[in-house]
């Protein structure tokens, strides 16, 4: 889209690059160089969320982070970025408060979403895994199968709260070769309503201290030689958590993708 204010804030931008010190001049240069290198994204056709105009803009957030980072994107990260990307492209985006809020994370066009992201190093390109779902608090737990239904009720509960559940995933790339590589994808909702009717399975073997954690594995079809499409892990250990392991990604929609490298500035200062 063409900025029709476009000569005006150059000019404005070109007045202010003068007041500023030889250093802060470097941090800038760095993000031009970093701007001007190319990338490679691509956008599902029919997403609703991610417009040409969102695929630009946060493909740009994303390599700015990396012009100062070698680290992944982090979920904090995610929400600002996000919120600012679609407001700026015309689609109304307002992060939640989290630390009042135990549901979702941002609100985008009156929808409730929750926002994931996955950085891994045991990362598998064609399935995903969410670290901490939902937080699940203290007490023991035995290994009576009635607690896990009850646990499970709680996911349930916990589920609705989201209309829709999205993760950011850094596929690839290191600090040592500068290439990056995200994708956006959406879990459906209906996805993991289907745990409902997964197969617990209690390890009462396990070694984890003071609770029996436990899996609800989501197998089609049901029986022997069925492929597992995701499981729930109640996780028994420190922080009492749930997982969501293994899910496959095939049966999720992914949104976007970008892949980009970043400017080798050495010991530059």
């Amino acid at each position: 889209m063409t900025d029709p204010n476009l000569a005006a804030r150059i000019e404005r931008l070109t007045a202010a690059l003068s007041a500023l010190r030889s250093s802060q001049l470097g941090w800038l240069e760095a993000v031009v160089e970093q701007l001007s290198l190319p990338v490679t994204s691509w956008r599902w056709p029919s997403s609703d969320l991610v417009s040409p105009c969102v695929l630009d803009d946060f493909g740009d957030a994303l390599r700015i982070h990396h012009c100062f980072s070698a680290e992944p994107f982090s979920k904090d990260k995610f929400e600002y970025a996000l919120e600012r990307v679609l407001n700026l492209c015309g689609v109304e985006a307002r992060r939640v408060d989290s630390r009042t809020n135990p549901g979702h994370d941002i609100t985008i066009a009156g929808e409730r979403v929750s926002l994931k992201t996955q950085a891994d190093k045991g990362l598998k390109r064609d399935r995903l895994h969410i670290s901490k779902f939902m937080e699940l608090g203290q007490g023991a737990w035995t290994d009576r199968e009635e607690e896990y239904v009850a646990l499970r009720e709680r996911f349930f509960e916990h589920l609705s709260r989201y209309d829709r559940i999205f993760s950011l995933r850094r596929l690839a790339g290191s600090p040592s070769s500068r290439e990056w590589e995200y994708e956006l994808v959406e879990i459906p909702k209906s996805l993991l309503l289907r745990a409902r009717s997964g197969r617990l399975e209690v390890a009462r073997g396990s070694s984890q201290r003071g609770s029996v954690p436990a899996y609800y594995r989501v197998e089609e079809p049901a029986g022997e030689y069925s492929a597992q499409k995701f499981s729930l892990y109640f996780d028994g250990g420190g922080e009492r958590k749930l997982q969501i392991k293994d899910l496959d990604k095939a049966l999720c929609q992914v949104h976007a993708t970008w892949r980009f490298q970043v400017a080798d500035r050495g010991s530059e200062r």
